[in-house]
């Protein structure tokens, strides 16, 4: 994500923001300037390709965290087997009054190892057993072992259904609250899921701004073909009113000729596309890949189009609806892309609009150097932006640059938290460690005094025992010369 401060890092998601709305002011000064039009594609494919990569980036995170989820089931399988063969050998050795602490002691340690991976309840049986069951009761180890089962995904995306944790077909995945199993559940199944819900709304929002400026303007000159990036197909329905001017326009914006279709006499996507074929020095397909195609047929002459009062699918322009002017495609951050046509060719980029008002032959139609087009681009970074409530975020009007500033905010205060709750966290353990330690444990310095203590001890009653010895010698020795 970068920093906070966006304003001088330039990884930072805003920070790219930011620059692209800078080139799109310089570009509104001088709106005939390939050069500025160009910095404007490259920055905006930076945006782009900085969503993409963080989206690719959580992606990879969510993997690792189902990669480790296996690691830590078969970790915990392991346990599970080793307090079972502990069980046996304790069982039997109690019951031959033999002294078990030692393996006690490994079946702890194997428990110790679940419980930091997963929350457990177990209790001993009277025949010296343990027990070692879910938070919810399922049973884990009892007469026999009850191995857990996890299936890690095979590649991950944002669409992506991840798999639960069972034991005998049972789904406990909602039964692990706590441990190493149960963060890393959490991580990728809420935490990174949250902030990738940010991203597409933040992309999405991009994408739809944009896309529904560029689609009211063509390029100056105009491109001789034009492809949109909805999939239709000849037989949907269509159901539009108003009308759409589709002009040919030469290479100095002078007028070469126009149609205008009254949009509500077609009843399907194939009686438009014919319709659009028929204009003359205009050739109108559906491609391979079911996208609208408008190519021009008359040698230096491109094809813009006009609304004059044309609405299509859902409010939108025909141009719009079609995808004929995107300047950006995708649904989300993970595959937010400028136009393959347009990153080849900056000077594709919409920054001029079609005068309606020009309807003879030669007219100027288009005007290089008009900075409508180019102020509006501009205006939509300047300018609150409605998002809806994604991830962590709640709904809010903001600009582009403060959204994508919120994102890594949200992000930088959910580690910091989480950062002070291990601290906290791993300070109780420590204590906890310590009083156990101090109530079990053998302090070595004081083990070795008390063995010091006993061999002096020890060496007093020897002679002691010496001298008594030596006095009941003499004792005899006196009876005897007595008698």
């Amino acid at each position: 994500f970068g920093s906070l401060t966006s304003d001088t890092d330039s990884d930072s998601i805003a920070s790219d923001i930011t620059a692209l709305e800078t080139a799109l002011v310089d570009l509104a000064g001088s709106p005939d300037s390939d050069t500025l039009a160009a910095a404007v594609v490259t920055a905006l494919d930076e945006v782009a390709s900085g969503l993409r990569s963080t989206s690719s980036s959580l992606q990879s995170l969510r993997a690792d965290a189902d990669t480790e989820i296996a690691s830590d089931v078969d970790t915990v399988n392991q346990a599970l087997a080793t307090i079972a063969d502990l069980n046996a050998a304790i069982v039997a050795g109690q019951a031959r009054g033999e002294a078990t602490g030692d393996l006690e002691d490994q079946r702890t340690t194997a428990l110790e190892t679940i419980s930091g991976l997963m929350d457990v309840n177990w209790y001993t049986t009277s025949t010296g057993a343990l027990q070692v069951y879910t938070s919810s009761g399922v049973a884990l180890v009892d007469s026999s072992v009850h191995e857990l089962s996890f299936d890690p995904v095979a590649e991950m995306t944002a669409d992506t259904v991840t798999g639960g944790i069972t034991v005998g077909g049972k789904d406990i995945t909602g039964d692990i609250g706590s441990g190493a199993i149960g963060a890393l559940l959490t991580l990728r199944d809420e935490t990174l899921p949250a902030v990738q819900d940010e991203l597409d709304e933040l992309a999405t929002g991009l994408i739809e701004a944009l896309n529904a400026v560029s689609n009211t303007g063509t390029a100056a000159p105009p491109s001789t073909t034009l492809t949109g990036t909805t999939e239709v197909a000849a037989s949907d329905g269509f159901s539009a009113s108003g009308t759409t001017r589709i002009a040919l326009v030469d290479d100095d914006g002078a007028l070469v000729s126009y149609a205008d279709l009254d949009l509500s006499a077609y009843d399907t996507v194939g009686d438009l596309v014919t319709a659009l074929d028929a204009i003359d020095g205009v050739d109108a397909s559906i491609d391979a890949d079911g996208r609208l195609t408008l190519s021009s047929t008359v040698a230096g002459a491109g094809i813009a189009i006009g609304t004059l009062d044309g609405e299509t699918f859902d409010g939108e322009t025909f141009s719009e609806a079609f995808g004929l002017g995107d300047v950006v495609t995708g649904t989300g951050a993970a595959d937010i892309r400028v136009d393959a046509a347009l990153l080849a060719d900056s000077t594709r980029l919409p920054t001029a609009i079609l005068d309606e008002t020009a309807t003879a032959t030669g007219d100027l139609a288009i005007t290089s150097g008009a900075s409508t087009l180019a102020d509006a681009y501009a205006e939509l970074f300047s300018a609150s932006t409605d998002f809806a409530a994604a991830g962590t975020l709640s709904a809010r009007s903001s600009d582009f640059a403060g959204y994508a500033s919120s994102i890594v905010s949200g992000v930088a205060t959910r580690a910091s938290n989480a950062a002070s709750a291990l601290t906290t966290a791993e300070t109780i353990e420590s204590n906890l460690a310590s009083t156990i330690s101090s109530a079990s444990g053998v302090n070595l310095d004081e083990e070795t005094a008390r063995i010091s203590d006993y061999q002096t001890l020890y060496s007093a009653a020897a002679q002691v025992i010496q001298t008594v010895d030596e006095m009941f010698a003499t004792l005899l020795d006196m009876v005897d010369q007595a008698m």
